[in-house]
C-alpha cells in the first residue's frame, strides 16, 4: 500500500508540475502578445554617436515579418530568422544617418547562401565607400562564411586564442541506399532520358555521387572559391595562388598563423576592440558605446520605397510591385517556408490586375518542388509578362522549378554565385513490398478493374511497361520545361537541351549560357501581404518547440533533420517533380 501511494503521489506530483509549466509558458505567451501589440507600429528612438551592432546570427532570408517579435520563456527562445531586405534597407539607412558612427561587424556563425552573404558584404564595402564610416569586424571564431563577410570591414580582429577555418570549400551528400537496402525498400528513380546531372534521388538509390554530379558540384563549387578568393585577396593584398596554398596546406590552424598569412589585422579581446572603436569612430574613451542591434535600428526609420507618382490625395498611382517567391515550390497555400502555387499565382495575378502597378519585381530564391505547381506559377508570370515588365531577380537559387518560374520573364537578373538551371524532372515512387512482407510480415492482395488502376501503390514494384508509361510521363514534362524555357530566353529547343539535362550553373556561367540577362547586387510594394502578429507568435513559437526538442533529443544530430526534411518533400510532392538534385551549404 505504502508503495501504492507513493506511486500515486509521485504521479499527482508530476501532473502538477507539467500543469504549472504549461500554465507558465501560457501566462508568458499571453504577456509577450501583449507587449508585441502594444508596441505595434511604434518607432525606436536612436542617440547620437550609436554604433550600429551587427551581429547576424539567425538564419537569413529575403523577407524579414512585418512585425518581428522575441520570444524568451525557458527553452523557447526567439530563433526568428532576419530578412536580407531589412539588412540591407539598414546599412542603407545608416550611411546617411548622422547618429550613426560606425558599424561593430560582431560576427560568430552565420547562417545564409553565398549570394545572401554577397549582398551583404557588397553593401558594407558601399557604406564605408559612401559614408566614410569605419567597420571593425571581430570575433572569436571565423568560419569561412563570416571570414567572407568579414572582408568588407576597414579592420578584421580575432580572439587571440580563436580560429579561423580556411580550407576550402565542400559538398558532401548523405546517401541512403545501404539504409534501404537493409529495410528492403527499393527507390524508384525515374529522371529524364537524358538528365544524367538531375541526381536529385541518386541519394536515395546510390552509395555514391555518380560522375556526371561530380564534375558539376566541382565546377559549381570552384566558381564559388573563385568569387571568395577575389573577396579575400582584395581585403589582404594576397593574391589567388598564395590564398590557395594557404587553404590547401592548412596553414591557418589557430588565431598566430592566421594573423602570420596575413588573413586579419590583429589578435584582440574584445574589450580591446571596443577600445579601437571609440577611438575609430571619435568616441569619449571613458564612456560606454552606445550600440543598437538590427532590430532595434530597423524600428527607427522607415525604409526608403522606389520614387512613384502620387495623386491628388498624396496616395501613389504609379507601383512597382515586389514578390517573394523563397522555398520549395508545391501546389496549394504557402506555409512553413515553402512556396504554394495558389498562394503565389493569387498574388502575382492581383498585381498583374492593379493597374496603379506598373512593373513587378519576382524575387525568387527556390530549388524547385512539383512541376505541376511550377507550371501554375508559370502561367501567372507569364500573363503578367504581357501586360506590365516582370523582372527576376534571383536570390542563393533558384534552380528547376525555380528556374521554371522565372523563364518567362521580361529581363532575369542573378548574383555571380547564384545557384541556377537545373532544367530537368524526375518522379520517384518507393517500393516497400520486400519492407512490408519481410520486416513487418504484411502482405497486400486486392482486385482491381482495370490494368494501370494500381500502377502508382507502394505495395509492389513498377512493371516494365509500367516503368516505360512514367519514363513518358517524365519526358513529356522535360519537354514542355524545355519549351518554357525556349519561349522565355528566345532559344531553340536544342540549345535548352545543351545546357539542360538538370546541369546546375552559377550566375556567371548561366549569363555566359543565356540563362540570364545581368549579373547584379541589387536588391517598391511588397507582396504578398504577410502574416498578422498574433498569427506569427503562434507559428513561430510552433518552430521553436520543435527545434528545442529536436536539441534536447538529437543533440548535435538535430543537423540530420534537414535530410529528413528532404525525404518528407519528396513524399508531399505529387505528380513530376522539378528540384535541384542537392541543398548547398557553406561552412
Amino acid at each position: 500500500m505504502r508503495q501504492f501511494l507513493k506511486f500515486v503521489l509521485a504521479s499527482m506530483l508530476g501532473t502538477f508540475l507539467v500543469g504549472a509549466v504549461l500554465i507558465f509558458l501560457l501566462i508568458g505567451m499571453i504577456a509577450a502578445a501583449g507587449a508585441g501589440f502594444a508596441s505595434k507600429g511604434q518607432t525606436t528612438t536612436i542617440d547620437k554617436n550609436t554604433v550600429l551592432h551587427l551581429t547576424l546570427e539567425n538564419e537569413i532570408i529575403d523577407r524579414s515579418s512585418a512585425e518581428p517579435f522575441d520570444l524568451d520563456l525557458g527553452p523557447f527562445k526567439a530563433n526568428t530568422p532576419t530578412g536580407l531586405n531589412t539588412i540591407l534597407a539598414s546599412l542603407e539607412n545608416a550611411k546617411t544617418d548622422e547618429k550613426i558612427k560606425g558599424i561593430f561587424l560582431d560576427l560568430q556563425g552565420i547562417e545564409a547562401g553565398f549570394s545572401t552573404l554577397r549582398e551583404i558584404r557588397n553593401k558594407i564595402l558601399e557604406f564605408r565607400a559612401e559614408s566614410d564610416k569605419p567597420v571593425i569586424a571581430y570575433s572569436d571564431s571565423y568560419t569561412q562564411g563570416s571570414y567572407y563577410l568579414a572582408t568588407a570591414a576597414d579592420e578584421i580582429y580575432l580572439q587571440p586564442k580563436g580560429d579561423l577555418d580556411y580550407r576550402g570549400l565542400r559538398s558532401e551528400y548523405m546517401f541512403m541506399k545501404g539504409m534501404f537496402d537493409k529495410l528492403d525498400i527499393d527507390i524508384q528513380f525515374i529522371r529524364g532520358s537524358n538528365n544524367k546531372f538531375k541526381s536529385f534521388g541518386e541519394t536515395f538509390t546510390e552509395d555514391k555521387m555518380s560522375p556526371a554530379n561530380r564534375e558539376q558540384n566541382r565546377l559549381i563549387l570552384a566558381g564559388l572559391w573563385e568569387d571568395h578568393l577575389t573577396a579575400v585577396s582584395s581585403k589582404t593584398g594576397l593574391d589567388a595562388a598564395r590564398l590557395n596554398t594557404i587553404a590547401n596546406d592548412l596553414l591557418v590552424r589557430n588565431a598566430g598563423t592566421a594573423l602570420e598569412n596575413g588573413l586579419i589585422d590583429g589578435l584582440k579581446f574584445r574589450d580591446e576592440v571596443l577600445d579601437i572603436l571609440k577611438e575609430r569612430m571619435d568616441l569619449d574613451a571613458d564612456k560606454e558605446i552606445l550600440t543598437a542591434d538590427l532590430r532595434q535600428y530597423s524600428r527607427s526609420f522607415k525604409p526608403k520605397g522606389r520614387a512613384s507618382k502620387k495623386g491628388k490625395d498624396g496616395s501613389a498611382t504609379e507601383k512597382v510591385a515586389v514578390i517573394y517567391a523563397e522555398g520549395g515550390i508545391m501546389s496549394g497555400e504557402s506555409e512553413d517556408g515553402t512556396i504554394g502555387s495558389t498562394s503565389l499565382s493569387a498574388t502575382i495575378r492581383e498585381a498583374r490586375e492593379d493597374s496603379t502597378i506598373k512593373a513587378i519585381v519576382l524575387r525568387v530564391n527556390s530549388p524547385g518542388g512539383s512541376g505541376l505547381a511550377s507550371d501554375v506559377i508559370w502561367r501567372e508570370v507569364d500573363l503578367a509578362r504581357g501586360t506590365k515588365p516582370v523582372v527576376v531577380s534571383m536570390g542563393d537559387v533558384a534552380a528547376s522549378g525555380g528556374y521554371y518560374i522565372s523563364a518567362p520573364a521580361s529581363k532575369i537578373y542573378a548574383s555571380p554565385t547564384t545557384i541556377t538551371g537545373s532544367i530537368g524532372v524526375f518522379g520517384m515512387i518507393p517500393n516497400m513490398q520486400g519492407f512490408f512482407k519481410n520486416k513487418l510480415g504484411i502482405t497486400f492482395d486486392g482486385e482491381k478493374t482495370h490494368q494501370y488502376a494500381d500502377m502508382m501503390t507502394v505495395s509492389r514494384p513498377l512493371t516494365a511497361q509500367e516503368k516505360q508509361i512514367i519514363q513518358g510521363y517524365v519526358d513529356d514534362f522535360y519537354d514542355g520545361f524545355k519549351e518554357r524555357v525556349a519561349a522565355g530566353r528566345k532559344m531553340t529547343v536544342a540549345q535548352v537541351d545543351s545546357i539542360g539535362q538538370g546541369r546546375v550553373w552559377t550566375g556567371v556561367e548561366a549569363k555566359k549560357l543565356g540563362l540570364v540577362d545581368e549579373l547584379t547586387d541589387y536588391r517598391k510594394v511588397e507582396l504578398p501581404e504577410q502574416k498578422d502578429l498574433l498569427q506569427q507568435i503562434l507559428e513561430d513559437l510552433n518552430a521553436q518547440a520543435r527545434m528545442w526538442a529536436a536539441s534536447v533529443w538529437l543533440g548535435e544530430d538535430a543537423a540530420m533533420l534537414r535530410q529528413y526534411k528532404r525525404v518528407r518533400e519528396v513524399r508531399e510532392q505529387t505528380g513530376i517533380i522539378a528540384r535541384m538534385p542537392y541543398d548547398l551549404v557553406i561552412h
